[in-house]
């Protein structure tokens, strides 16, 4: 059988053997809360600010159009989790649907994704823990907070941050799902808390004239304008794709995984647009649009210094959840791919204890780890983006494959009208891509080159069913 054409069965995803299992410890609100967690982080603290400068007020409309483009694909995930209730998300899907070359694309795009997403939070995590310990009279040398290739040595907190949230992987997956559902609360209260003060000062003034940008235009270097900032933040939104690695160790897979899909964009989507509201009608946008921490800014000028400091604090909080929820993606990721002998086996081995796939959570808390500790990674954030999309674009695709070649299939959760969502996320999905700044989609093609060399000269030939056709040919 051709590289091209091979892919795994549905009774196959279905049915996996006990020793390469992960255990069932999750319910679906566990599985909401790491939604919750994976996408309310450094997003929403300081995107707004980002998206208002290149927007106006008209972010807004840039929260809608990324946010449509979001609950689409989310819809479709919904669907191929509730069919597929095996780990793995969007790689899984398009290995059974579409084969297995374009598996490994996806599945190396998500690598690039969670990886950078892991590293970038965990170095935007030091430089708040470094300067919360400075506030307490303890000072890190530069040596020590900063990487090699950011003007240090080594950036000591980011690793241990990391380090930090991969015991508490290692230690049970129920048990780490606890804890973030614990800190989760705490990042909504504080929003809720800026969404009340916000609103208190509520001027319809502040969101005069609307779209200064229009929808897209030029102004010297800068794409300014509602599509350009929707690109921008569509980062705030993705993060719920991390519940469907989870659904191997759903306890009721073909339902909590739908609600935790669907319920954390819900819920997340109907935050953000509130946040968006308050802090555009609170004050002009120009007068929050640089800030680093916009949100707390405007709580200071409106004269709320502790709530402020609560916003502040609950940022630091967001961080290690998102870490935890991305390392955790990250790690079901890697698993799953060991498991289907495109990585090293040995890697996709579960200790029996803690239903947990330990080798792999240390293989990955090492990899983000040199990233983290090494690099300042502004010029390659963004990367994590093209990976999202490409993933989105995987799934949707996967859906509508499916429908037409098996329709009548039994389906748990079905997405409405399919026909219309589902080529609705594929070219929202492209329009964003599209939209990203020409380095990002260099340096997203360069890595998947990177990863077809990978592919033939290690995955066309171990992956599990490469040796099953070897087998069957002798």
């Amino acid at each position: 059988m051709s590289f091209w054409s091979r892919r795994k069965s549905l009774d196959a995803v279905q049915h996996i053997e006990s020793s390469r299992q992960l255990k069932r410890t999750l319910s679906w609100p566990h599985l909401v809360a790491l939604g919750v967690g994976a996408i309310v982080g450094t997003g929403i603290y300081t995107l707004i600010g980002v998206g208002a400068g290149i927007a106006g007020p008209a972010v807004i409309l840039s929260f809608v159009i990324a946010g449509v483009v979001s609950a689409c694909a989310a819809l479709a995930y919904a669907e191929m989790a509730s069919l597929m209730p095996a780990a793995g998300s969007a790689y899984t899907y398009t290995y059974t649907v579409m084969g297995e070359f374009l598996a490994w694309i996806v599945g190396w795009s998500l690598i690039l994704e969670y990886s950078v997403v892991c590293s970038a939070v965990a170095v935007g995590w030091s430089g708040y823990a470094t300067g919360f310990l400075q506030s307490g009279g303890i000072t890190l040398p530069t040596a020590l907070s900063a990487g090699a290739f950011a003007g240090g040595a080594l950036n000591l907190p980011a690793i241990v941050i990391i380090l930090v949230v991969a015991g508490m992987l290692i230690a049970g997956t129920r048990e780490s799902a606890t804890i973030n559902a614990v800190l989760v609360v705490f990042k909504i209260l504080a929003l809720i808390l800026f969404i009340v003060l916000g609103l208190s000062a509520f001027h319809s003034r502040n969101f005069t004239p609307f779209m200064p940008y229009g929808f897209t235009s030029t102004v010297g270097d800068a794409k300014l304008g509602v599509a350009q900032a929707a690109s921008i933040i569509f980062f705030a939104f993705y993060g719920f794709d991390a519940v469907s690695t989870a659904v191997e160790e759903a306890r009721n897979p073909k339902r909590d995984i739908t609600l935790g899909i669907v319920g954390s964009m819900i819920a997340c989507t109907i935050l953000y647009m509130a946040v968006a509201v308050a802090a555009l009608g609170a004050m002009p946008f120009t007068d929050f649009a640089q800030s680093s921490e916009p949100l707390a800014h405007i709580l200071r000028t409106l004269g709320h210094p502790v709530a402020a400091t609560a916003i502040a604090a609950a940022a630091v909080i967001a961080l290690p959840t998102v870490i935890l929820a991305f390392m955790y993606g990250q790690s079901r990721i890697f698993f799953v791919m060991a498991r289907d002998g495109l990585l090293p086996e040995r890697l996709g081995s579960v200790n029996p204890r803690t239903g947990t796939p330990v080798a792999m959570t240390l293989f990955t808390a090492v990899v983000v780890s040199v990233v983290a500790g090494l690099f300042p990674l502004a010029d390659i954030a963004a990367v994590a983006n093209a990976g999202t999309l490409c993933a989105f674009i995987a799934v949707a695709l996967s859906m509508l494959i499916l429908r037409a070649r098996q329709p009548s299939l039994t389906r748990v959760f079905k997405t409405p009208i399919a026909w219309v969502l589902g080529p609705l996320a594929i070219v929202g999905c492209i329009y964003l891509f599209w939209h990203l700044q020409p380095r990002t989609r260099y340096y997203f093609f360069i890595w998947n080159a990177l990863g077809i060399v990978v592919y033939f000269l290690f995955s066309v030939r171990n992956s599990r069913l490469a040796r099953a056709d070897v087998a069957s040919s002798h």
